[in-house]
């Protein structure tokens, strides 16, 4: 029987793609940033948690935090000399490498140095994160996890069984060295147990002052990782059009 051209699936979780007039209004908007405040820094983001990014907002509402595509606020900035949207951004464009944000704001450089440099937190590690230090589990007792547990530890890796209704661990176990890349089960396992190895922290990159146009760099990029966020082909030409 010949397959019918009525009969179409319909996705119903399709969601529609932000397209080129979302990037232009991130310019337009940046842009305006520009010609509003005195003050424009470059954020580094260490560990990066939405969490702990909506603080540091609360905690800057009288300024414009913007966390977006690095090569669409580049466009917005300038990404040399002769395109620039005012003197010397194409050097703050620079500085837009690996998980970065801008700071617009009319607090003065030594307000905005002194909060981010107090303002940091620990967190769990993810998966990919480093290890900070070694963690070895003695055997045991894990009384603080309930019976119906076990076969979830032991699917994580750890040597474990159930004595009289509690979980035990058999034997010594490392979970992880220091330095060492985390697996996924490597990072749960320490959330579980309460390691947390991962630091948020903002480091301010680079400061352009809007009244004199002159630009200051904190964070040497010879000395940074470059950026592993590269953008595909649908991207690129989007990111053409819009320049």
């Amino acid at each position: 029987m010949p397959k019918s051209k009525r009969d179409k699936k319909v996705s119903l979780t399709k969601t529609a793609k932000k397209g080129l007039q979302v990037k232009q209004n991130l310019i337009e908007e940046l842009r305006k940033c520009v010609d509003t405040y005195k003050y424009l820094f470059v954020l580094s983001i260490d560990n990066i948690r939405n969490n702990k990014l909506k603080d540091v907002r609360n905690a800057w509402k009288h300024s414009r935090i913007f966390f977006g595509k690095n090569k669409v606020m580049t466009v917005a900035l300038g990404k040399g000399p002769c395109d620039e949207y005012k003197d010397n951004l194409h050097k703050m464009s620079k500085c837009l490498r690996g998980e970065v944000g801008l700071l617009f704001t009319n607090r003065p450089k030594e307000e905005v140095n002194e909060w981010f440099g107090q303002f940091k937190e620990t967190d769990y590690a993810r998966a990919g994160n480093k290890a900070t230090y070694s963690v070895i589990l003695d055997a045991g007792p894990l009384e603080q996890f309930p019976h119906s547990m076990e076969p979830q530890l032991r699917q994580l890796g750890l040597p474990t069984a159930l004595k009289k209704g509690v979980i035990t661990l058999l034997s010594d176990y490392e979970v992880c060295k220091d330095g060492a890349v985390l697996t996924p089960e490597q990072a749960r396992v320490l959330k579980m147990f309460g390691f947390e190895m991962a630091e948020f922290k903002v480091t301010i990159k680079s400061l352009w002052i809007s009244e004199t146009g002159e630009f200051q760099q904190f964070v040497d990029e010879k000395d940074e990782k470059s950026s592993e966020e590269e953008m595909d082909d649908d991207d690129e030409e989007e990111e053409n059009k819009v320049a």
